[in-house]
């Protein structure tokens, strides 16, 4: 898909004089297509030593890229800038097109050098844009492994703690065990402690059952 500002300039030339049968024997080049050729024609940007920041601005992603502004001044930035002047933002597209081709002529300056800036910064972004996707990849798989690992060590503390829960638990359970038996025995003892001693005594003071409080 061809972007916007592509369509402000690129147009078909009319054929010259003289070149009409030949130009009937071969299709009409659309303003895609030569866009498509002008991008095929650029060269892949250089990968950059030292790739910018995640939080780069724009002029430090191009900056790594090698993209820097002509000495003749005209990059797409500065395009952009002239078709939201005041005397030609509100004419209409063809009128815009023609202004701003007769303004590069004028400064002895190829559209395509404009349509090769546009595509060089454009892959500068998508290069930089997967760089920070496969950044962001990157950390989502090595916290994702984190957490796995944290959530592993959780889950064996849980059961470890657990296990020394249930240990306390039966620990009380097997000693109230003793201790009520050993209460049941106290209590036999006591009777027949009492059971003696009522022979002698009008008021027998053994206890029996609970201790006094």
């Amino acid at each position: 898909m061809s972007k916007k500002w592509y369509n402000y300039f690129v147009s078909v030339d009319e054929a010259a004089p003289g070149t009409e049968a030949q130009a009937s024997s071969q299709p009409a080049r659309t303003p895609a297509q030569t866009v498509a050729d002008i991008a095929a024609s650029v060269a892949p940007a250089p990968v950059p030593v030292n790739q910018p920041p995640a939080g780069a601005t724009f002029d430090e992603i191009y900056a790594a890229a090698e993209i820097h502004t002509p000495p003749h001044g005209y990059t797409i930035y500065k395009i952009a800038d002239m078709l939201q002047s005041d005397y030609i933002r509100n004419l209409p597209a063809d009128v815009k097109r023609s202004s701003i081709l007769l303004a590069l002529d004028a400064a002895g300056v190829k559209l395509q050098d404009i349509i090769e800036d546009a595509v060089r910064r454009d892959r500068a972004l998508d290069t930089f844009e997967r760089v920070q996707q496969k950044s962001v990849e990157d950390l989502e798989k090595q916290k994702t492994e984190e957490n796995r690992q944290i959530q592993e060590e959780l889950d064996r503390l849980v059961a470890e703690h657990r296990t020394r829960i249930q240990a306390n638990s039966d620990a009380v359970g097997k000693e109230k065990e003793r201790f009520f038996s050993w209460r049941l025995q106290k209590q036999q003892e006591e009777q027949k402690i009492a059971d003696t001693v009522s022979h002698f005594v009008t008021e027998n003071p053994i206890t029996r059952g609970q201790p006094a409080k």
